[in-house]
């Protein structure tokens, strides 16, 4: 039972591939994998104490930062947050939890120019938040009672494991839990252990043994690479040549570095797809709002998959009966799988599902860890309740007495990427009238992602995904047209964005009117 537990949370340095004994293999493997921890932590260590972390700016130029104060904390009352992360979903949460009545203060490192000029939250862009020694100390100076981890990176490199250490409150997964999206070939393993309806599959390191396989299965078929991969380490490919071709680029090409040093094909699945998000506290699980995004770049579910190219909540397709189906078939087993197998997992889950066409069930196609993006961008907006107390409530273990008030209203995003995303962009590019935007429409929330200052101060593109404009409506349609009207009113030649986002969502209404029946 003990090799068992160790298999399961060191997936990156075991196999099963090879002839040597797999507890052997696990066990070594695990020593390894504490060594170059250990060796990093003490890097830090030196790092820290040699050159110390730099002085926090809160804009260039003004004096360091240093806020002290006796309401360091882990009740809720009068809590400070850190929230790490500098995108659109941080800004969704820094936005949330300076709505918190029990949040005294919110800072995001390294944030953005549009969490700082909207005042949700005081940017440290100078905080290395690569450093988790830099981070601890910035919590432990400024009073901090809660960190709230946004991005995967840093979940999988562990610096939710180095705060505990420190005696620091962090939401999100250890580095451990994290592997469920820092290793897609430890998530199927998880699956078939136990019972987790998923896709068959089978992992491969070699190009020719992964091509054999593709070739017997035939296509369509899915190529994903192992590791992290910005998401765009998923290849939907519809022809045997195009499977073969992705194969050839994580395996042979390395496109995607070691994140594609091992590959899953697994069997294509026909269906609609939709997000499931619940927070977990390590033993329960308690289910959010429904949400649903649009991955592929263009207009019709058209072109590659990207990051996400907008979304809508609530989601049609997950009914109440089917999010029942979901938690009892899905997300309890893996919270009860991965306590059995010593990775007790802490923070957001966010399943990526696909409702079978052929059987109607609900089957996992990937986790994450942390809150979705661009998802986190309407979800928040529809959350009534306190986001800060919650968070502390899944930290502390107190989720089987929880639960959480929604806004009736539907909420929609649309995201706007430089062009030329998701392949090569042009960073750089002036963004203007962005305040005229966010007061097109009532209930407009424009959600920076990838923006900077240039040296006059305006604001131009920083990334590929770079705005989310979001809008409440009383539904899904009032909320497209308000989001829409407002993304008209920016300018920014050298942008693009989808234009029938919310497209499944409407069709659903506009067929309940048609049949005259009650709507989900």
């Amino acid at each position: 039972m003990m090799a068992a537990s160790a298999f399961a949370c060191c997936p990156r340095f075991s196999s099963t591939r090879t002839r040597a004994s797999s507890s052997q293999l696990v066990l070594s493997s695990c020593r390894l994998s504490h060594n170059i921890f250990s060796f990093n932590q003490l890097l830090c260590k030196l790092k820290c104490s040699e050159l110390s972390c730099p002085p926090l700016y809160t804009k260039s130029g003004a004096s360091p930062l240093r806020i002290k104060s006796s309401t360091n904390n882990s009740t809720g009352e009068g809590i400070k947050i850190l929230v790490i992360g500098g995108g659109g979903r941080e800004h969704a949460i820094c936005y949330g939890l300076q709505r918190a009545s029990t949040c005294s203060e919110v800072f995001c490192a390294p944030g953005n120019p549009g969490i700082a000029a909207a005042g949700d939250a005081i940017c440290m862009p100078d905080l290395d938040v690569s450093m988790s020694c830099c981070v601890t100390a910035f919590c432990q100076e400024h009073d901090v009672g809660l960190v709230v981890v946004g991005p995967e990176a840093p979940l999988v490199a562990g610096l939710v494991d180095d705060l505990a250490t420190a005696g620091i409150l962090a939401f999100g997964p250890s580095a451990k839990a994290a592997a469920l999206e820092g290793s897609k070939d430890f998530m199927k393993r998880l699956c078939m252990k136990y019972n987790i309806p998923t896709a068959k599959y089978k992992s491969f390191t070699n190009a020719e043994d992964a091509k054999k396989y593709i070739s017997e299965i035939g296509a369509p078929i899915v190529v994903k690479a192992d590791g992290l991969a910005a998401g765009k380490g998923v290849i939907i490919a519809m022809t045997l040549q195009d499977a073969f071709d992705a194969v050839d680029s994580m395996l042979v090409d390395r496109a995607f570095g070691a994140a594609g040093g091992l590959v899953i094909v697994e069997e294509f699945l026909e269906g609609e797809e939709v997000s499931f998000f619940a927070l977990v506290d390590g033993e329960h699980a308690l289910p959010l709002a429904s949400a649903q995004d649009h991955k592929r770049v263009g207009d019709g579910d058209t072109g590659p998959n990207t990051g996400g190219m907008g979304a809508y909540s609530p989601a049609p397709a997950l009914t109440p009966q089917m999010e029942g189906l979901v938690m009892d078939s899905i997300i309890h087993p893996t919270v009860e799988g991965m306590e059995k197998e010593g990775c007790k997992f802490v923070g957001v889950l966010y399943a990526g599902l696909i409702i079978d066409k052929k059987s109607g069930v609900p089957k996992l196609l990937e986790y994450n860890v942390r809150f979705g993006d661009p998802e986190c961008q309407v979800l928040i907006p529809r959350l009534q309740s306190n986001l800060a107390s919650t968070l502390l409530a899944a930290c502390k273990g107190e989720l089987e007495s929880l639960s959480l008030s929604w806004s009736d209203e539907a909420a929609l995003v649309v995201v706007l990427a430089s062009e030329g995303y998701p392949g090569k962009y042009k960073k750089g590019t002036l963004i203007k009238d962005l305040e005229k935007a966010e007061a097109a429409a009532p209930g407009v929330k424009i959600f920076h992602a990838g923006t900077a200052l240039d040296s006059h101060g305006n604001v131009v593109a920083a990334g590929g995904r770079v705005l989310g404009v979001t809008a409440l409506g009383k539904d899904i349609v009032q909320a497209q047209e308000r989001a829409y009207q407002a993304v008209d009113r920016v300018d920014w030649p050298d942008g693009f964005y989808r234009h029938d986002i919310g497209w499944r969502a409407i069709a659903h209404l506009k067929e309940c009117h048609k049949e005259n029946v009650e709507c989900n």
